[in-house]
């Protein structure tokens, strides 16, 4: 019997797994080098397959970046909005996920309640992807990962590994900064998260090191990562503000890092909150890299998922 393969939190990849995708993921992008000046050659690796993708939360970055790469590698991506499904009028999710395997080949969803993408993949005969969920946005933390390699291409292991570098996620410790914590070391990453009491993680829920003293919590880090503090959702913004106003990434954060540390944020961004405008559209940051990882990224974890590309001889191949 054929397993399929979901991404639901990201440590369904183990570490062959999620290194291979990342080095699919530099492949895939250097397809990518003459964007705008001469067609770009992209391998067709899903051609004639259809993704469903379902966005019933607002996006900017997941929604461009699955919906372009589902079409650069040859597949229909069809975009599913809430106000065009019958789960809003009350269809069951065991019956949508029925649905959908008798339609599409894949599924990504960006949801609230992590139960729902779960009981997706569980009533389901396709591949599910967590394209975010309250408690979880692996599909982020595959392009942070892809674009440490890139920032620091003389500090990985043999195997492409992230074991000699150190990311410090500054502010409220939420789904990124758990997925950043779980994936991350799986790829051999050590992460720390410095958040004030109240908006920490729980300890022992990841393998991230916890902190709130923002700069003995970044101290000898290679990358600051930061997040909005006010996420879609959170109905307590002006107490957020006052809480995290000592966790914003700024120039002089960045110099109590280590040496040639870089910035990193997901976005959108609210420069003077957790992040200043210097280091935003400043020289010490990756964040615009990152961002357009996102589409190589989702790409190889597409090829991951549907076995197809350099993973169509895995076992277990669907015929």
């Amino acid at each position: 019997m054929t397993t399929v393969r979901h991404l639901l939190t990201g440590t369904e990849l183990s570490r062959d797994d999620l290194l291979h995708v990342l080095r699919r993921a530099h492949e895939l992008k250097a397809h990518d080098v003459a964007r705008g000046t001469t067609p770009p050659s992209h391998p067709r690796s899903l051609a004639g397959r259809s993704v469903g993708l379902i966005f019933q939360k607002p996006s900017t970055r997941t929604r461009i970046s699955m919906e372009v790469g589902v079409h650069e590698l040859g597949a229909h991506p069809l975009l599913l909005r809430p106000d065009e499904m019958q789960l809003s009028r009350g269809e069951s999710v065991k019956d949508t996920a029925r649905i959908l395997s008798r339609h599409v080949h894949a599924v990504g969803i960006r949801t609230n309640e992590d139960a729902l993408l779960e009981e997706l993949a569980a009533e389901g005969t396709i591949p599910v992807v967590n394209l975010l969920t309250d408690g979880h946005h692996p599909c982020q933390v595959l392009a942070d990962l892809l674009t440490l390699q890139e920032a620091f291409p003389h500090r990985l292991s043999d195997d492409g590994g992230l074991d000699d570098l150190h990311l410090a996620y500054v502010g409220d410790g939420n789904n990124v900064a758990r997925s950043l914590a779980l994936v991350g070391s799986i790829a051999g990453l050590r992460v720390s998260v410095v958040a004030p009491d109240g908006y920490q993680l729980a300890a022992g829920e990841t393998p991230a090191e916890l902190s709130k003293d923002p700069r003995a919590g970044v101290a000898g880090a290679d990358c600051l990562y930061a997040d909005v503090w006010v996420s879609m959702g959170d109905t307590d913004s002006d107490e957020r503000r006052v809480a995290l106003a000592d966790y914003g990434v700024t120039d002089e954060l960045l110099d109590a890092a280590g040496p040639g540390a870089i910035a990193l944020h997901c976005l959108p961004a609210h420069p003077g909150e957790e992040i200043s405008a210097e280091v935003l559209y400043g020289d010490r940051q990756r964040i615009w890299d990152q961002a357009e990882n996102r589409r190589h990224a989702q790409k190889a974890l597409l090829e991951w998922v549907l076995r197809a590309g350099p993973f169509a001889d895995a076992p277990g191949t669907v015929e």
